[in-house]
């Protein structure tokens, strides 16, 4: 369900705007992304899992709001963004 830390960095790598930036809108983004992935392909096969299924939308509005603050900020990073992870906005 989690992420690894191999894979955490990775994704901070990829994703990161400076050398030692972990907390960007990007990286946070990604990061997110990631669990939520995760944690969707774990609920397809324990659909009754309700406790982890409320944190998965938790994360959701997480990343929703983390979205919403970087389009305010910069509509390029939000949109250069949206199309690098697929999101469908």
């Amino acid at each position: 369900m989690s992420i690894t830390a191999d894979r955490k960095q990775e994704v901070i790598k990829e994703h990161a705007t400076g050398a030692n930036d972990s907390g960007s809108p990007e990286v946070q983004v990604a990061i997110l992304s990631e669990r939520i992935k995760n944690l969707t392909e774990h609920l397809k096969g324990h659909t009754k899992d309700n406790h982890s299924r409320r944190g998965l939308l938790v994360m959701v509005g997480k990343r929703r709001r983390l979205l919403d603050y970087l389009k305010a900020k910069s509509t390029t990073r939000y949109e250069s963004l949206i199309e690098r992870l697929g999101l469908r906005r």
